[in-house]
């Protein structure tokens, strides 16, 4: 029966330290790709060493299970973010930076090309009513769908893929800044316009990341880099970057643009066929918001399944007057500090 014991806690410290070596490497994603990989998972690596551990601290292993113990929940708390809560991520403005802002409103969505419940989309958005969306897998179906909303959302551009099923587009109830063109990135990754909100103008980014190695997506983010780059002085951007907010990808994507990643909504995808309660609470968070300049991103909601294998986010923002810069650029995108602090009904 010892025996039986001690074999079961060496297989068991095995699988803990082998979930530790790819939480570890998960943390070296700027190195390399591959790593980045691991990075996108380490919620789920740091839950599993952590209960590979619990048992282990009543057998010889006691030392190293603590270790990982400890390890695990400091690797959780550099995505608590986007651990799982009953509220939206929001950040309470200083009363000054509120006065006079009018409140906007950006609904992102991964539509899934072959989504069957396409109906179950526009009424979200009717619903909503956001100023403007940002859509990824965007395919023909759907641009036919859309076309229902031509009148309520006249300002548009689609950008196909060349595989015809993941182009983006996007969608605004308000006019494009007179003398631009919105334009399409020339694999139809990313779409750009400059959007006149209020007489306040910003560009309005929507992006869609391939998957992580070994698929295309750390090149693919060298491709974007002009695009990236060429956003305007206020902008905001989003959309499934198939990476986690702490990846290396994402903040690679972040610093070519200049911009500032806001704190994740939660977890957004899981494979479609698990139900939609894994997907809030062990799903991956890959479903991104950055903005800079001048606008201040206030919250940030999950909204209901839609058909798709991803949910719907809703951002609401605000934008500074030109005379009012923020101190910093952090000040552009969500104040953490007050996140948790502040949660709303």
């Amino acid at each position: 029966m010892k025996r039986s014991r001690d074999m079961a806690a060496s297989l068991v410290f095995i699988v803990m330290m082998t979930l530790s070596v790819a939480l570890v490497a998960g943390f070296f994603g700027a190195l390399h790709p591959a790593l980045d990989s691991f990075s996108h998972f380490r919620i789920h690596l740091a839950v599993l060493m952590a209960v590979c551990a619990l048992p282990l601290l009543a057998t010889s292993f006691r030392l190293q299970a603590a270790a990982a113990l400890v390890f695990a929940v400091a690797a959780l708390a550099t995505a608590s973010a986007a651990l799982p809560r009953p509220w939206p991520v929001q950040a309470v403005a200083k009363s000054t930076d509120q006065t006079d802002q009018v409140v906007y409103s950006l609904l992102q969505m991964n539509l899934r090309y072959d989504n069957p419940t396409p109906k179950k989309v526009l009424s979200l958005i009717g619903r909503t009513n956001p100023d403007v969306i940002t859509l990824d897998e965007v395919s023909a179906m759907w641009a036919t769908e859309l076309g229902y909303i031509a009148s309520a959302y006249p300002y548009r551009i689609l950008c196909p893929y060349p595989n015809g099923v993941f182009g983006v587009a996007l969608l605004s109830r308000r006019p494009f800044v007179a003398g631009t063109a919105p334009h399409c990135e020339r694999r139809g990754a990313m779409a750009i316009a400059t959007i006149d909100f209020g007489g306040r103008s910003a560009d309005v980014a929507a992006i869609h990341l391939s998957w992580p190695w070994p698929r295309e997506q750390y090149w693919q983010i060298g491709e974007l880099s002009e695009q990236l780059s060429s956003l305007g002085q206020t902008a905001i951007m989003a959309g499934d970057c198939n990476a986690v907010p702490w990846s290396a990808a994402v903040r690679r994507v972040a610093a070519l643009g200049g911009l500032t990643v806001m704190p994740s909504a939660g977890s957004t995808w899981i494979h479609r066929k698990l139900p939609d309660f894994l997907r809030r609470y062990a799903g991956l968070p890959i479903d991104q918001a950055f903005s800079k300049g001048g606008v201040t991103i206030l919250s940030s909601t999950r909204l209901e399944d839609t058909g798709s294998d991803h949910l719907p986010v809703l951002v609401e923002f605000s934008l500074r007057p030109d005379d009012r810069q923020p101190h910093d650029e952090h000040e552009s995108a969500l104040a953490a500090s007050d996140l948790q602090n502040n949660p709303r009904g």
